[in-house]
């Protein structure tokens, strides 16, 4: 399974609902990503940017966005943005394979052929 990072921005009105009515929202998120094959690793509420940030290992992209999809279409959201993670391992295979692929960037010297 793949891991991907949710963000979530709450807005005026979802804030609202979680300050009449504080509640912790981890196990609608739960649920949600269980019910399309995945697991919930984990979730916090953040400054900034972001208002939630969540840890999920998901079957493929389809599910992710599935789950991401269902969040927006709630309502309580202004934005959810879902980015695929690599892990350590995969992000050195990549290393190595970007090493061996022969791009070059633009330069002076390209131009001029």
């Amino acid at each position: 399974m793949r891991y991907y990072m949710l963000q979530a921005t709450y807005d005026a009105a979802g804030w609202a609902a979680l300050v009449d009515h504080p509640h912790d929202r981890t196990e609608a998120l739960r649920v949600s990503v269980q019910a399309l094959g995945g697991t919930l690793v984990g979730m916090w509420l953040a400054f900034g940017e972001s208002d939630v940030v969540a840890i999920l290992q998901m079957p493929d992209d389809v599910a992710a966005a599935g789950v991401s999809m269902a969040i927006s279409a709630g309502g309580a959201v202004t934005a959810v943005k879902t980015s695929p993670l690599l892990t350590i391992e995969e992000g050195m295979t990549a290393m190595r394979k970007a090493s061996t692929s022969g791009y070059r960037p633009p330069s002076d010297e390209f131009w001029r052929r």
